[in-house]
């Protein structure tokens, strides 16, 4: 493959304080026409690194996921938009079928494609965790951002293709770093419910629970994984507790 040959797409990034990440997020776009990174005051060298990259960094009060990443997207001017966030990768093999796929993507408006995470040191191929598709890659007119935060997602008004070559995802530095961001985002997804007038009953905190503990580790085989495997299904379904407690309690204020 020419390296030196740039794609008509637009990399979007937004960030907070990942110097930890950022740097090897943008080595892995570096094949893209254009790079726009949208930054909330990052406290740390995001930008510095980030500026490395691109002349296109802005920084933007954090709205929530779902909004950033919209006008994250809207800043790009080329056909194709990648959206990506810092502890994600383009695996090499990905950007190999991304180059073949853009090729031949006549009458194609999307791409999902696998994300495969690293996770306490090791790939994890099973469980809830994989294949975990996203849809990252489309043209940026027949696109757009939505879904609940911190649950954003893009959806396309036309065909999507599946490619097999995987997003790498750093998602976690350890267990602290998992726990805390469970914390928050329970919390989140707590909130967001409750304003559209959802609420939580006894069963589903009695029930989903066990369910998503059972159907990662067990149907989707997650105990293939290791006893890495187990945590993530345990640390999964606890999740799921968390937030329909935290909306519990907010249903009695």
């Amino acid at each position: 493959m020419n390296e030196q040959k740039k794609l008509n797409v637009t990399a979007c990034i937004v960030s907070f304080n990942e110097e930890s990440n950022i740097r090897r997020c943008l080595e892995s776009v570096r094949w893209c026409k254009e790079i726009v990174v949208v930054d909330s005051f990052s406290t740390d060298r995001t930008v510095e690194i980030a500026r490395e990259y691109s002349d296109n960094v802005i920084q933007r009060e954090w709205p929530g996921f779902r909004a950033q990443k919209e006008f994250a997207r809207q800043q790009g001017t080329c056909e194709w938009s990648l959206m990506l966030d810092c502890d994600e990768e383009i695996s090499p093999d990905l950007q190999t079928e991304i180059f073949q796929a853009l090729e031949n993507s006549e009458g194609v408006d999307g791409f999902e494609m696998p994300r495969m995470v690293y996770y306490l040191g090791r790939w994890i191929k099973h469980g809830d965790w994989y294949p975990d598709r996203k849809l990252r890659l489309y043209r940026k007119e027949a696109g757009e951002i939505v879904g609940i935060d911190p649950h954003d997602y893009v959806e396309v008004r036309g065909t999507v293709k599946r490619l097999l070559q995987p997003i790498y995802h750093y998602t976690y530095d350890d267990l602290a770093h998992h726990v805390n961001t469970i914390n928050r985002f329970s919390t989140i997804s707590a909130e967001e419910k409750f304003k559209m007038g959802k609420r939580a009953h006894l069963s589903d905190l009695l029930f989903r629970p066990v369910w998503k503990f059972m159907r990662g580790y067990f149907f989707k085989r997650g105990i293939l994984d290791g006893w890495q495997g187990l945590v993530v299904a345990y640390l999964t379904s606890f999740e799921v507790w968390l937030k329909y407690m935290k909306l519990r309690v907010l249903s009695c204020k």
